[in-house]
């Protein structure tokens, strides 16, 4: 049996060891290891780089997407209120766990970990 795609799995919020198990114990925080193949994931860290790219991409959709609504349709402020705030809610939390999972198995598929030397 071949592996798996790290990057995939981890995407889609799997082990990226194994694409069985559970990559996260909760909505953004990782397990400790791996129920299906035992990796450990405790050292595994994205840091701040999922929110970065979640909120680039985010802020280039709803904005543009503002932008083009005003331009052409003129809507008062309170519809871009409506529209607009919760459109910016939805896209952050529905890509933030793709994209963490993404980097997090991108540190798995480049064996890199945090150097610690106390």
């Amino acid at each position: 049996m071949s592996k798996p795609n790290p990057l995939l799995s981890g995407m889609a919020g799997r082990c990226p060891n194994c694409g069985e198990g559970h990559l996260f114990d909760g909505f953004l925080k990782v397990a400790q290891t791996c129920e299906a193949c035992g990796y450990d994931l405790s050292k595994a860290d994205s840091g701040d780089g999922p929110a970065v790219f979640v909120i680039m991409i985010a802020g280039f959709i709803v904005a543009f997407a503002a932008l083009f609504t005003e331009f052409t349709i003129h809507p008062p402020i309170w519809v871009h209120l409506v529209i607009w705030l919760p459109m910016t809610l939805v896209v952050c939390l529905g890509l933030l766990r793709p994209f963490k999972g993404a980097m997090l198995a991108a540190q798995f598929m480049n064996k890199a970990s945090e150097a610690r030397h106390d």
